[in-house]
């Protein structure tokens, strides 16, 4: 499957971690990550969210790229969205599995 990063859109460095863990601190935020976890590759944007609209979706999307939580693909002409799971474990190490861990027993996955 061809991937190509965001051509508008450079990945900012992983922001510090009361940065990143405000910016999961949010369910839905926090359910995106989860899904995107579990796939353990990119994701269709419609993918990520059920209970809210489209554009609402985008401004959650915004914040976790803010944070350098994901980034925003382009993949056979769908937008699709994939966690920084490199980046972030070099950064803050053990945070995103451990996140996505508790998220699903939450869920009871």
């Amino acid at each position: 499957m061809p991937e190509a990063r965001d051509a508008d859109q450079q990945a900012p460095p992983v922001a510090a971690l009361p940065a990143v863990l405000s910016a999961l601190q949010d369910p839905v935020r926090l359910e995106m990550v989860r899904r995107l976890g579990n796939a353990g590759t990119a994701v269709r944007c419609g993918a990520l969210y059920e209970v809210i609209n489209k554009s609402t979706a985008t401004h959650h999307f915004k914040i976790l790229r803010d944070a350098g939580v994901i980034e925003r693909l382009i993949i056979d002409g769908h937008t699709c969205q994939r966690l920084r799971i490199d980046d972030l474990e070099a950064a803050l190490p053990g945070l995103v599995p451990t996140i996505v861990a508790a998220a699903n027993r939450a869920r009871g996955d």
